[in-house]
């Protein structure tokens, strides 16, 4: 490398990958690493818009412009389906949402050496990195930051605290693990900072599990018109513009639908979206208080969801209970669901649409399909996790 290597392309972990196989953190393609291991940025080389960039690990890829962050969220999802040997009918552009935008967060709060640090992991590390800024999180959840630091500073003792952050229909939900509170006049500091923040809800785990401190009514989320009860620590799509996008392939594709099984279907981010004069939708779900919010919800709503308690990696759905189904969406965690897919595959079901969020075991997943005579049709990027490696997608497979 006398004069130097050209950066071709970015890798699955972000970095820079030469044609010598080089990987070099923190470099875009057309960049230019120097003998001295320096790097000249080249045309799609960005200047990353955070501070904290290259310490904290919630981000990797800032310093990409827009195009190649896009085409990064297209080749991952690519990439993935080529090396299952998948060729895609369609690949459709990808969808990047937006900065500021993260509905959704878990930071990290511990006590250093006589001052509260409140923030992400460090990129490879237990360090925190203390967040002073952030362009990924939704303005609402950021500006809880400054005054958690404060208010866990002027507790006693030590702090090592795991902070979840949600925003939903009454405003920001804040779960906190490991926090001891102990006697009256510390309860009552956290019902006045609570009330000072206007959050929706406190919950604490001191070890037991987590219990609300406060929540003045109960706390919703809406998904697509029907409001649905928000469990503590409960799943939702990493932003809204992402779940639109998602929901909004399903919707399409879906669409001639009359009777839909959606698998692992959470609080129902697909089910409500899709039940409706003309579909119904069997929403199965292992977790309990996120399958009873869903079910309570769609009794009140009087919408064409049913409930089924179900766990579907010890249980999995058979052939024959399938075949009942026009169309089968699938949304598993990020292992995927071999076994549940393995039966879909022997299913007559004619449509069944995937949504991944880890395109590594979607493919293995999707191989399977292919392999129990389905056809991969199309699939959409989708990059909610904006500047991060995780991407996620929907996609359409149709029996031959």
């Amino acid at each position: 490398m006398s004069d130097g290597e050209d950066i071709l392309r970015v890798g699955a972990k972000g970095d820079g990958v030469t044609a010598s196989g080089r990987h070099v953190a923190f470099s875009a393609p057309g960049d230019r690493v120097q003998p001295d291991g320096t790097i000249k940025p080249g045309p799609h080389h960005a200047t990353p818009p955070c501070r904290h960039f290259g310490t904290c690990g919630g981000c990797q890829l800032q310093h990409l412009d827009e195009a190649t962050l896009a085409d990064f969220v297209a080749e991952r999802v690519a990439n993935a389906a080529s090396g299952q040997g998948l060729k895609p009918g369609i690949i459709a552009a990808p969808h990047l949402s937006p900065p500021k935008t993260r509905r959704r967060a878990a930071l990290h709060a511990q006590r250093i050496g006589g001052r509260v640090v409140v923030g992400f992991r460090e990129a490879g590390s237990h360090r925190i990195v203390d967040m002073q800024e952030c362009h990924v999180l939704a303005p609402e959840l950021f500006a809880q930051v400054a005054p958690l630091r404060k208010m866990l500073a002027a507790q006693p003792g030590r702090i090592a605290v795991e902070v979840e952050l949600a925003t939903t229909d009454q405003g920001v939900d804040l779960g906190l693990k490991g926090l001891k509170i102990e006697g009256l006049a510390a309860t009552e500091a956290m019902l006045d900072f609570a009330q000072r923040q206007g959050l929706a809800r406190i919950t604490l785990d001191q070890g037991y599990g987590p219990e609300p401190v406060w929540e003045p009514e109960p706390v919703t989320v809406r998904l697509g018109e029907v409001s649905v009860s928000f469990p503590s620590s409960g799943f939702l799509q990493a932003t809204q513009d992402g779940e639109r996008a998602l929901i909004a392939a399903a919707r399409e594709w879906l669409a001639e639908s009359a009777t839909v099984a959606d698998l692992f279907s959470g609080l129902g981010t697909f089910a409500f979206a899709l039940a409706g004069p003309g579909t119904k939708v069997l929403a199965a779900e292992s977790a309990r208080e996120t399958h009873f919010a869903c079910k309570a919800a769609a009794g009140r709503a009087q919408v064409p969801v049913h409930a089924l308690y179900r766990d579907l990696f010890r249980n999995p759905m058979q052939p024959d209970e399938l075949n009942r189904f026009a169309a089968i969406l699938i949304d598993p965690p990020r292992a995927g669901a071999r076994e549940q897919v393995a039966h879909i595959a022997q299913s007559t079901v004619e449509r069944v649409v995937y949504i991944s969020c880890n395109p590594s075991s979607w493919a293995r997943d999707a191989a399977m399909l292919v392999a129990g005579g389905y056809r991969l049709a199309e699939l959409r990027p989708v990059g909610q996790f904006r500047w991060s490696t995780h991407v996620e997608l929907a996609s359409l497979f149709l029996r031959l």
